[in-house]
């Protein structure tokens, strides 16, 4: 609805909005008329997605080049559009109008709506990043960081501590550390009808509570630059599990090289600008560093994040996957840990690894704490996946049938 017109019947209203998206002039075929807050909606729209030639070739706005402008529209759109559409206009406007420079300007950050392509984007700047912009940029990531632990911390938490207490049971607990559910269910048989109550003969207990660590976890995580989300959600989730007394966590990232950023894990933001998003990728060379964490293999959870795209040696990865699985390593491959839909993955490589007894799946962060609590508590993965109807890669043999 615009202040021209306060009333518009349905069809006005499609012809509105198909004005808006074709973005007028004489080849939209609508003839339609729109009032002064559509002009500058349509104006916020042409600045991005206006196209310099008749014949529709490539996409350019009319930002220009200095940071006050872009500054004006960034303020413009977060006044027209819901998020959602602001953080996609955003985006759009780093890529095809080439702004990560523009980014390196305070100012400019400032005045950006903050999400995780956002944190990505200033990752992937890194080390490019002057001085005068870092303590801006750290902030920003500082604020997603922050709603993103606000989010999953306490799912996450609950999950993996609640395995933990339930992986081992005692049948001679202290008061504190009696389950009553399981144990009320055994003694059901015992119920006594005159004193409409359970007498609990055998009681059922979590254990008691080790101050060592029962499981360890490793996050090996791929830092190409299609892995970025997967990079921003397995850091916020790492520096959750490092705070639980009961697990001991690693987190390695690689590409190329391999890097160990366990102990920047108390700040998920130092995490992050201690990786370098893009580069080549040498899965092999981080899973045999990786290796030589691993004290406990029974009790080691090995989560490989990535789309499995090889740039090392793929047949002594999957010798490594097979002597890990048999050592009785829980070996799991996630092909991406975000909300960003279906990745794209070698599929091959994931079909052999599933052969050898490696799952290989996409997750979404919502997911991910009920994926660790079922590792931790040795259950099946694959039922997991199945329950949560999440699609995971067939064997090698089935895909040849």
């Amino acid at each position: 609805m615009t202040d021209s017109f306060p009333v518009q019947s349905p069809a006005e209203q499609r012809l509105r909005r198909w004005r808006l998206v074709l973005g007028g002039g004489a080849a939209d075929g609508t003839s339609c008329s729109l009032g002064s807050e559509d002009l500058n909606m349509d104006a916020a729209l042409a600045a991005l997605y206006s196209r310099d030639d008749i014949g529709g070739g490539n996409r350019r706005g009319g930002l220009g080049g200095s940071a006050p402008n872009v500054a004006r529209w960034l303020g413009d759109i977060r006044k027209y559009f819901p998020a959602s559409v602001v953080q996609i206009m955003q985006q759009d406007a780093i890529d095809r109008l080439q702004l990560r420079q523009l980014l390196l300007e305070p100012e400019l950050i400032e005045t950006i709506q903050p999400d995780v392509k956002l944190v990505a984007t200033l990752i992937s700047l890194g080390k490019i990043i002057p001085d005068h912009t870092k303590a801006t940029a750290r902030l920003v990531v500082r604020k997603v960081v922050d709603e993103l632990l606000q989010r999953l911390d306490e799912p996450m938490r609950s999950a993996v501590s609640g395995a933990l207490n339930r992986a081992v049971r005692n049948r001679r607990p202290r008061l504190a550390e009696i389950d009553w559910q399981r144990t009320i269910r055994a003694n059901l048989k015992h119920y006594q009808p005159e004193y409409k109550t359970v007498v609990a003969e055998t009681l059922i207990g979590y254990g008691r509570k080790s101050r060592r660590s029962q499981r360890d976890i490793i996050l090996c995580i791929d830092q190409s630059g299609s892995m970025a989300a997967s990079v921003i959600y397995s850091s916020i989730f790492g520096a959750v599990m490092a705070s639980l007394p009961t697990v001991t966590t690693h987190l390695v990232v690689f590409d190329t090289a391999v890097v160990d950023l366990t102990p920047q894990l108390e700040d998920p933001v130092d995490v992050l600008f201690g990786t370098q998003l893009g580069g080549g990728t040498d899965i092999n060379q981080a899973v045999s560093y990786c290796q030589t964490l691993i004290r406990d293999p029974e009790n080691t959870i090995l989560v490989l994040i990535s789309d499995l795209y090889e740039g090392g040696v793929a047949n002594k990865l999957l010798r490594r996957a097979a002597e890990l699985v048999q050592s009785g390593v829980s070996f799991i491959t996630l092909l991406a840990l975000s909300d960003e839909g279906r990745p794209a993955y070698d599929e091959t490589l994931a079909a052999e690894l599933a052969r050898l007894g490696v799952p290989s799946f996409a997750c979404t962060p919502d997911q991910f704490p009920g994926l660790m609590a079922t590792a931790i508590r040795r259950e099946d993965i694959g039922q997991w996946a199945a329950k949560e109807k999440i699609m995971t890669t067939r064997p090698v043999e089935k895909l040849m049938n």
